[in-house]
């Protein structure tokens, strides 16, 4: 599997985070990891803001933090160009997407085409593991499909 975490994911790993299990599993299986370049960003703005809600200790969230920076050269990144921009404009406005969802969304899709593989999708956001699946990627984890309103 190749396999693309965005920020919701990834920060799990670093953070032990809810659904650790579930990004364990996928990174097991993977043969190929990779993220866009803002994920490093987006996660130690999360670590950051667990700390302020003492969601996790300073210590807690610096020693995954220095994690990221130690394994951050062996991820594949996917580099945050004008025309992944241009990409994520047309896929933020057609699928509703948020700014940085639908920079995630384009990166993995430019990933799959520059790879000529199909791409997994790991997210914990439900609005954009929808779009992926609708973009033609393999969201994950399965059971985070939205459920319908009874």
């Amino acid at each position: 599997m190749i396999l693309y975490l965005d920020a919701s994911a990834l920060v799990k790993y670093y953070a032990a985070e809810l659904g650790l299990a579930k990004v364990m599993e996928a990174i097991s299986r993977a043969e190929l990891i990779g993220t866009a370049v803002i994920t490093r960003a987006e996660v130690s703005a999360a670590l950051a803001k667990a700390v302020r809600t003492r969601a996790l200790t300073e210590v807690e969230a610096r020693s995954g933090l220095q994690a990221l920076r130690e394994e951050w050269p062996y991820l594949m990144r996917v580099e945050v160009t004008e025309t992944l921009i241009a990409q994520a404009d047309l896929l933020a406005w057609d699928l509703g997407l948020r700014g940085y969802d639908a920079v995630h969304l384009a990166a993995a899709l430019a990933w799959r085409d520059a790879v000529g593989a199909q791409v997994t999708l790991a997210t914990f956001d439900q609005q954009l593991w929808a779009a992926a699946e609708r973009a033609g990627l393999t969201p994950y984890p399965e059971g985070l499909r939205q459920r319908k309103a009874q």
